[in-house]
């Protein structure tokens, strides 16, 4: 037991050290390309910090032996989304309250592109909803809509890259970690670190989760509680990370862009890889999750359809995490 909590804690080191790099890397990879702030956070990265838990659900879902190792997939596939809306938006809101005076910050306003944000609540929406719908019926065709949510990520990858705007994304970037001495960076060189980074946040994710499902059976905790509440948060740990370096740095705009372009492969990749390989039906708690999940969507597309997005009210929204959390308790 001592060793399991020993891997435990060195593996969530070990993945916030790796994000170190990942999110120096990935700013210059995105300059070396020409990309927007929003883009590397949106597009980039969050495609780079969602491979681990895509990986996790493709095994599942295509070669899982039982209904039980697929419905982790699925679960997993819903659980993302959840964590990412109300738990990755309030870790943004939380950092910017503790150091408000180090970024020398005078209201709790956060600087972002409120617009852009909106939109991506919407598009978000929409998907999610047709996925949750797509979880309560059965029919014949079902597995090749899992091609219109791949379609939908692929839009989405389009527009983001083709509306990036260099010439408002200026940002201060930090010596690139593999060459500290060079003021311009290669692609080469940022590609590197970013692959090292992902080697090593996808080893040590794969560690954190089975030492937390380890240290679960070890206290009895039901499986079902693992697998609905701490699994998601632990599969989610580099979208977290990522935004905590990013917001200390004062990249609000990156660490939230991140976050949305996480969601929206969340929405598309693993559920198209659930509907392909699995019945895709939903019980009790994976449809209370979806529910949460759209309340927490349209809270946030309000604040960001009205500009008035501040720190203590991203804080707020992780509030339906715990809701969620105290269903899983009574059903269980």
């Amino acid at each position: 037991m001592l060793l399991t909590f020993i891997l435990f804690f060195l593996s969530a080191a070990a993945i916030y050290l790796a994000c170190e790099y990942f999110v120096n890397g990935i700013e210059w990879f995105g300059k070396r390309l020409n990309l927007g702030a929003t883009a590397v956070g949106s597009v980039l990265a969050a495609f780079g910090t969602a491979l681990p838990e895509s990986a996790v659900t493709f095994m599942a879902v295509v070669f899982g032996d039982t209904p039980e190792q697929k419905d982790l997939g699925v679960g997993a596939a819903m659980g993302g989304p959840l964590v990412l809306a109300t738990l990755g938006y309030a870790v943004v809101g939380l950092v910017l309250m503790l150091h408000r005076k180090k970024l020398a910050r005078t209201s709790h306003k956060v600087q972002v592109d409120y617009a852009r944000l909106s939109r991506d609540q919407v598009s978000f929406l929409a998907i999610f909803v047709l996925k949750v719908a797509l979880g309560l019926v059965a029919f014949a065709i079902k597995p090749w809509l899992g091609i219109l949510f791949l379609a939908a990520y692929a839009a989405y990858v389009w527009r983001e890259i083709k509306e990036a705007d260099t010439s408002s994304d200026e940002e201060d970037l930090e010596p690139l970690k593999f060459r500290p001495n060079t003021a311009e960076p290669s692609l080469g060189w940022a590609g590197l670190q970013v692959l090292a980074a992902l080697v090593v946040i996808s080893v040590a994710s794969h560690t954190f989760v089975a030492q937390l499902e380890a240290i679960g059976t070890a206290l009895s905790w039901p499986p079902h509680l693992v697998a609905l509440l701490l699994s998601p948060v632990a599969t989610e740990l580099p979208e977290i990370m990522n935004a905590l370096i990013w917001v200390r740095q004062g990249k609000e705009r990156l660490a939230l862009a991140n976050i949305s372009g996480a969601m929206m492969i969340q929405a598309t990749i693993p559920s198209a890889l659930g509907i392909f390989f699995t019945p895709w039906r939903f019980d009790t708690l994976l449809l209370a999750s979806g529910i949460i999940t759209a309340l927490a969507i349209v809270f946030l597309w309000s604040l960001f359809r009205r500009g008035t997005v501040d720190d203590r009210s991203l804080v707020a929204v992780s509030a339906l995490y715990g809701v969620f959390a105290i269903l899983v308790v009574i059903y269980l």
